[in-house]
């Protein structure tokens, strides 16, 4: 779950870097892996800075004055295939042809094929393991059959138009050909989001192009459209061009980012995601009355700062019951959910967050979470409330059990990583230390984001149910992910590129 951004202004004498870098720390809870930016001078020329941490610490005053142009694009990874090492940091550069820039969200499901493919047949060099450095030898490999010296407008949608047909999986990206201009597309499926707007100038119309809206108006950027599924857009001093490239794709965003993911005010495909949120506490609130029917003792209810607060506060006033923050958040802890390898998000737990014993002690808690994925902080969550004097602890989760690993670029790849896999909901209670574990159904979750755009018939529920959107994820797929995508392999992954030598060092560079 990356962030990218793209931004082309109309004064070309005025650098971009500042503003891509506002952009990135906008993003910053879609990735704090790595970062980098990809700037285009008017001569052609890129210019580069990107490394692993977060955006304040990889780009400093001197960095960003370095990053001369008017167009260009940023990153911030959060690391789901391949390793955490300073190569895959985003954006990645070809020179050949015409200099090209990528930056990706997602994941591919047949990146082993593409390996193969730009190895023996297109003959393309890949250094690491990252499936957006294949996305970005494909496009440069469709671009290099022109021949041409420059490509225009239709050579590229022609070149996207090959990554259509040989990538599949889900992806939002954005790309930039040095000289020329921007290029956004989406996966057939919409299944990774994005956005475009514009800002009119002195000097003409600015365009920005971004994985939430919350990135564009922050910048005060207006007339937000979604990238459509199978749709691409190029961006040129001379204006934009859309070309719907795919059709016939079930549209199905991914329902994670409203669960978790984006920020609250951030609006994806026409959802509110802050409305989206208060309609799943609604649900929640129904889900725990079903559950502890006469039961009901619950004295207080408490949400895991801070994706959870919209939902526990619709939760409370449904249910008439005190909402307290319990929970107290140490703001320069990342998000753990977001952690490469279980140690590190166990140990970021109790550093991120403090309970307060008055709001605890000697009561019954409703603590009201997104979701429960590992059941890591969960598990912590509870045993801190009970730490802090908590008679019972009773824990609601707005998504469903998750069962399933995901593909399409959330870092959930094996189903034994999972604490709900194979599991009841009384064992999930008893493995946690909760006294009641309480899901949300899918049915109402789906409805929780749907009601705000029927239009939208789906979404992507695989980590719940185990239903593959693009219609290409076997068994023999899911079990090579077992066994290179757990947290194990990526230590190991990572070890490797220390010792062969890929952790570049980063800096200011053209």
């Amino acid at each position: 779950m990356c962030g990218i951004s793209g931004i082309l202004l109309a004064n070309n004498q005025q650098n971009c870097s500042v503003e891509i870098y506002e952009s990135l720390n906008v993003l910053q809870h879609r990735g704090q892996d790595a970062a980098g930016i990809v700037t285009c001078g008017n001569k052609g020329r890129l210019y580069q800075c990107k490394a692993n941490g977060m955006v304040r610490d990889v780009f400093n005053k001197k960095a960003l004055m370095n990053l001369v142009g008017s167009m260009g694009v940023g990153h911030v990874r959060y690391p789901t295939a391949g390793t955490s090492s300073n190569s895959e940091a985003q954006p990645f550069y070809v020179n050949s042809p015409y200099g090209l820039v990528f930056a990706h969200n997602g994941n591919l499901t047949n990146a082993h094929e593409l390996e193969k493919f730009l190895d023996e047949e297109a003959h393309r060099h890949i250094n690491t393991n990252s499936d957006t450095e294949l996305m970005l030898n494909i496009f440069a490999n469709n671009l290099q059959k022109t021949g041409k010296v420059r490509v225009n407008e239709e050579d590229t949608f022609n070149a996207i138009k090959g990554i259509y047909e040989q990538c599949r999986g889900g992806y939002a990206c954005i790309a930039m050909i040095a000289g020329f201009g921007l290029i956004a597309f989406r996966d057939p499926n919409g299944i990774r989001p994005l956005i475009y707007g514009t800002r009119k100038t002195e000097n003409g119309t600015d365009y920005m192009i971004a994985s939430e809206s919350v990135a564009l108006t922050t910048l005060e950027f207006k007339d937000f459209c979604d990238v459509k599924p199978g749709e691409a857009i190029i961006i040129t001093k001379n204006g934009m061009s859309k070309r719907q490239l795919v059709t016939g794709a079930e549209f199905t965003p991914c329902i994670f980012e409203y669960v978790y993911f984006a920020r609250p005010d951030s609006i994806i495909d026409g959802i509110s995601v802050y409305k989206s949120r208060l309609a799943m506490g609604e649900a929640l609130a129904d889900a725990v009355v079903k559950k502890l029917d006469n039961k009901m003792d619950v004295d207080v209810v408490i949400p895991v700062p801070d994706t959870s607060r919209v939902a526990a506060l619709q939760v409370s006033y449904r249910l008439n019951i005190l909402y307290r923050e319990g929970f107290i958040k140490n703001r320069y802890v990342g998000r753990t959910f977001i952690m490469p390898g279980q140690s590190e998000r166990k140990k970021s737990v109790r550093r991120k967050l403090n309970a307060m014993d008055l709001e605890f002690k000697d009561k019954n808690v409703l603590i009201v979470d997104d979701s429960i994925v590992r059941g890591t902080t969960s598990r912590e969550i509870i045993q801190m409330a009970r730490d802090a004097g908590a008679k019972k602890v009773y824990f609601a989760s707005c998504a469903p059990p998750i069962r399933y690993p995901n593909v399409y670029g959330i870092d959930m790849p094996t189903s034994n990583e999972l604490i709900a896999y194979n599991k009841t909901e009384e064992e999930i209670a008893e493995e946690l230390g909760a006294d009641c574990v309480i899901y949300e159904e899918l049915d109402d979750l789906i409805e929780s984001c749907r009601k705000f755009n029927r239009d939208i018939k789906n979404f992507d529920t695989s980590v719940f149910n185990g239903i593959y959107v693009t219609g290409d994820v076997s068994k023999e797929y899911l079990d090579m992910l077992d066994k290179t995508r757990n947290d194990k392999a990526k230590k190991n992954e990572d070890i490797k590129a220390d010792v062969i030598g890929l952790h570049n060092d980063y800096g200011d560079s053209e």
